[in-house]
């Protein structure tokens, strides 16, 4: 009987009861990894994702943490500890999407996409610096858009764009423990969190070489490579999966 390639290891995967989150988290669990799936408000769905995950033989737990919120965060990396001893792989996949004109945004709203797209990111960073065993995987989801400005997508790509240039910076920091920090871009996918105008995401399809909208399990399969050993070689860099778009 062969070895799954995470067997022995813990992945942490945030924002992880739905969407893109949920693919990678059962993804990495299919490779044997023990998975921490993290939700905010819907246990039902973590739930349902942790079954999914020990269906496929590997052990799994859900906890509610509010990202938005540093003690919930520091709750969180705590909570993954007791429960499996270690942690070795960290996924932060949680944000919150916005797509609206610049001039129409609130300071509500900016608040919002801030305070999880880019504090929580940076406090789940954080902990992820302190408490990721040497040798470990980090992972940052950031987005296409950044690299692609659109019409409307300027507060989510500038909140998306700060977490960049902290996984980029950690990445130097974290080499002499032998942890690698990368990024993934996804480009468009077809998720619930896909709030873009249908004509927009038309648009985006026609540009896209490969001809379709992108789906979890693509970015999930990028993000298993970069969890693997197979990247082991591979640091400090923004996964482009898009496509073809850029």
């Amino acid at each position: 009987m062969s070895t799954k390639p995470l067997q022995g290891k813990t992945a942490l995967v945030t924002g992880s009861s739905r969407g893109i989150g949920r693919a990678v988290a059962e993804r990495l669990g299919r490779d044997g990894a023990s998975i921490i799936v993290n939700y905010t408000a819907n246990p039902d769905k973590a739930a349902e994702v942790v079954r999914t995950i020990q269906a496929s033989g590997s052990q799994a737990i859900a906890i509610q943490a509010d990202l938005s919120r540093a003690e919930e965060i520091q709750r969180l990396f705590d909570e993954s500890i007791q429960a499996f001893g270690q942690l070795d792989i960290v996924v932060s996949a949680a944000a919150t999407s916005m797509f609206k004109p610049l001039a129409d945004i609130t300071p509500e709203e900016f608040e919002k996409v801030f305070s999880l797209n880019t504090r929580g990111v940076f406090f789940v960073l954080q902990q992820a610096a302190r408490k990721v065993r040497d040798g470990g995987r980090i992972v940052q989801f950031s987005t296409g858009g950044t690299k692609m400005p659109l019409a409307g997508g300027g507060l989510y790509a500038a909140s998306k764009a700060a977490g960049e240039q902290l996984a980029l910076s950690l990445a130097k920091e974290m080499g002499p423990r032998g942890v690698t920090v990368n990024l993934i871009s996804p480009g468009v996918t077809n998720t619930d969190g896909l709030i873009m105008p249908q004509p927009a995401i038309d648009a985006l399809i026609g540009q896209t070489p490969l001809g379709r909208l992108g789906q979890p399990a693509d970015i999930a399969d990028a993000v298993a490579f970069l969890v693997g050993d197979d990247a082991r070689w591979v640091t400090g860099q923004n996964l482009q999966v898009n496509g073809g778009i850029l």
